[in-house]
């Protein structure tokens, strides 16, 4: 991976410092926050310094509201990659802890990206969207990251929002509202790509395989969990194959109640994959999670459900 990622802002060498970046949140690196992204990659060409993205590990939301329902839209590793797609540098994760949260808005530009030889990102230029927040109290906003800048030294560029034909706005609240409400296609039309689930392959009951579609089952774990049911989908493994299938989302209350997992029987596929991390793609909602009253109805509504899910996503291969 040629992107670089720095862990905190205390004590970093020279080469990893003077960048222009973007600043936010950037979970699931959307079209919106493509845009932020864009705007200061223009300003590190122009700068000629490398283009770096800041963001928070983990989400202040993690801090503040612990009990929330998971919400994440990627994982880091995910996200690095999308990142690295776009052209990003150097990704600073910055340890949101009591000590950043503390930091007002002023103190946050000043000490974290701003600093002095000791600490600090040392920026050239700050991308943000049109409605950042950031300080204690989140009273920092774009108009006042302007007015730092100016203060500081460093330029900065405010993207617009970005929004489909009908007017919406790009969010990651778009993107979980969508998921929530089994409409992956519209949260792949705001992310610019299919939302996807990655997670080491567990062992689970092992029935699917017992009832002729063996499944490879995955923990949800930190994701935001979108409709429970069945999905057709694309499977990416660790060597770059693309495997399409048909998967279940759900706790499995037919067969004995599980934590959230994605449960996918991928085509025409038989390769032991315990132990290897996998990435699947909701592609399209099928149904939503059904209770059977006997196992051969299970079977007999999984061959439908994979009937349908071939359709739709086994003619690209």
């Amino acid at each position: 991976m040629r992107l670089k990622i720095v862990h905190g802002w205390k004590g970093l060498p020279e080469s990893e410092r003077g960048a222009a970046v973007a600043l936010g949140n950037f979970d699931g690196v959307h079209r919106g926050h493509q845009q932020v992204i864009a705007q200061a990659a223009k300003a590190a060409l122009a700068l000629k310094r490398p283009l770096g993205v800041v963001t928070f590990d983990p989400h202040p939301r993690r801090l503040f509201r612990p009990s929330e329902p998971a919400f994440k839209l990627m994982t880091h590793d995910q996200q690095a990659r999308a990142l690295e797609a776009l052209g990003v540098d150097i990704l600073y994760l910055l340890p949101f802890d009591f000590e950043m949260a503390s930091f007002g808005d002023r103190e946050f530009v000043e000490r974290v990206l701003v600093g002095n030889d000791r600490e600090g990102l040392a920026v050239r230029h700050v991308g943000v969207g049109f409605d950042i927040s950031f300080g204690r109290g989140r009273t920092g906003s774009a108009e006042l990251m302007k007015a730092y800048g100016q203060e500081f030294g460093f330029s900065v560029s405010v993207a617009e929002p970005v929004a489909n034909r009908d007017g919406e706005k790009f969010s990651s609240t778009g993107v979980r509202d969508a998921l929530r409400d089994g409409h992956p296609e519209q949260a792949a039309r705001i992310l610019g790509r299919p939302f996807a689930i990655e997670g080491v392959v567990r062992r689970g009951q092992q029935l699917g395989r017992q009832l002729g579609f063996p499944t490879a089952n995955v923990e949800v774990e930190d994701y935001v969990v979108p409709r429970l049911g069945v999905y057709a989908t694309r499977t990416r493994l660790p060597d770059g194959r693309v495997v399409p299938g048909v998967a279940n989302l759900g706790n499995n209350p037919t067969t004995g109640m599980v934590e959230t997992r994605l449960e996918t029987w991928l085509f025409d596929f038989d390769e032991d994959l315990y132990g290897q991390v996998l990435e699947t793609e909701l592609i399209a909602f099928l149904r939503p999670e059904l209770k059977f009253d006997s196992i051969e109805a299970l079977i007999e509504q999984v061959m439908r459900d994979a009937a349908q899910a071939r359709a739709i996503v086994a003619p690209a291969f």
